[in-house]
């Protein structure tokens, strides 16, 4: 049940940082059409800015569990497999304790700008917390799937992220690696 709920909580992350893709290309094309016409566009450049962030931070836990973060295997490939196992959780250690502090910052940064009321200086003067949301939920979101992933090594099973380029590289899908 957990590794249901949890899976379609990154791929719903992931779809909406696709979303936030989307948004970007929309208003590009928008605000291109607009300048032609003579319609000013400058609060255009901050939604786009903020769109740019939550497409990153909002994708980070379903690009890493379906290996899509840049990983250098040079020397867990020739390792034997304990040592290999030993390693990873190594890693994953590492990892939980920097996406933990930075997931942690997060909050409190969007958490003050919420207290402090902080306004955007551009052309649009929106509440910060709101583009800041996904800077923090994204990195509370990869912080969890880096937990996922160190429980998964740690009771013996195969990294999902190995597994999953795996599968890929089976059917022939090797688009990843350009």
């Amino acid at each position: 049940m957990w590794r249901h709920g949890l899976d379609r909580l990154y791929l719903a992350a992931g779809a909406l940082g696709a979303f936030f893709i989307l948004v970007i290309a929309v208003l590009m094309v928008g605000q291109s059409l607009l300048r032609e016409m003579g319609v000013r566009t400058g609060a255009v450049n901050d939604v786009v800015a903020w769109c740019c962030a939550a497409a990153a931070f909002l994708t980070m836990a379903h690009a890493f569990k379906h290996g899509d973060f840049v990983r250098v295997t040079l020397l867990l490939e020739h390792v034997p497999p304990a040592q290999r196992r030993r390693m990873e959780i190594s890693a994953l250690s590492v990892g939980l304790v920097a996406t933990g502090y930075l997931a942690w910052s997060a909050c409190l940064f969007t958490h003050e700008s919420w207290v402090f009321n902080d306004i955007a200086q551009g052309m649009l003067p929106m509440p910060l917390w709101i583009p800041q949301l996904s800077f923090a939920l994204g990195s509370v979101l990869l912080w969890v799937a880096l937990l996922d992933e160190w429980l998964l090594v740690w009771r013996g099973a195969e990294p999902t992220y190995v597994r999953e380029v795996q599968e890929r590289h089976a059917r022939g899908d090797f688009s990843a690696e350009v």
